[in-house]
């Protein structure tokens, strides 16, 4: 069952501007119209960057060329879908772009707003040093198809404590950067390994509504993690 059977109007728009950090391929074929890959590098203000996937049809390129190097922005939306890799399934987050722009100069733009509903239980959790921290997993309705998007995001501070109040089949509308991070996953073997996680970081987030007890009975479990 989707998210998309319940009437409550959703949103997904992301916009970024950044540089090409490397050449499209393709990604898949769909009814003859091809899709194709590739990252684009967004700094932010602390200097530190996000490399954030694109997915780009090839009749949204029709007469312009994207390559390496351009600086760009991008506008669409914030998706996911399943993948299976060594039998389990991964979540795999993308900006699908829906229009661009070729700029002539470097410009960065991170910007990201969402509704949906609350679909795993927020996990609230603090740092060593105190900062608060909450997880949130949100299904994302795509307009004008029964499918939704599953979106990680992270949030802060008192944005984390009233989340963390928040039960599954909440609405809420997200409002923030997408964010990439590196970070260390290590095995039974005791192998290491480097690996990139991506998520929603939020700075705004306002509650819309919620859906009824009878309704969240019928929310799926949601298993796919971002790893």
């Amino acid at each position: 069952m989707n998210y998309t059977n319940f009437k409550e109007k959703t949103s997904n728009n992301a916009i970024i501007a950044g540089q090409v950090c490397e050449d499209l391929k393709k990604s898949h074929e769909i009814d003859g119209e091809k899709f194709y890959e590739f990252a684009v590098k967004v700094k932010r203000l602390s200097s530190q960057e996000d490399i954030i996937p694109v997915t780009i049809s090839e009749r949204t390129l029709i007469g312009t060329r994207i390559e390496k190097g351009n600086f760009v922005e991008l506008k669409g939306e914030y998706r996911s879908y399943n993948k299976l890799e060594a039998e389990h399934n991964k979540l795999i987050l993308h900006l699908f772009a829906k229009e661009f722009s070729i700029l002539n100069e470097e410009k960065n733009i991170n910007e990201v707003k969402l509704s949906g509903f609350v679909c795993k239980e927020p996990v609230y959790r603090k740092t060593p040093f105190e900062r608060e921290i909450c997880d949130v997993l949100l299904a994302v309705n795509r307009a004008n198809y029964r499918k939704s998007d599953y979106i990680p995001c992270i949030l802060w501070g008192r944005n984390a404590r009233f989340m963390s109040e928040q039960n599954i089949g909440s609405k809420v509308e997200l409002v923030g950067r997408i964010q990439s991070r590196e970070y260390t996953k290590k095995y039974e073997n005791g192998q290491n390994e480097i690996k990139t996680a991506y998520e929603v970081s939020c700075q705004n987030v306002a509650l819309l509504g919620s859906l009824t007890k009878l309704e969240q009975k019928d929310i799926p479990k949601v298993e796919a993690v971002n790893n």
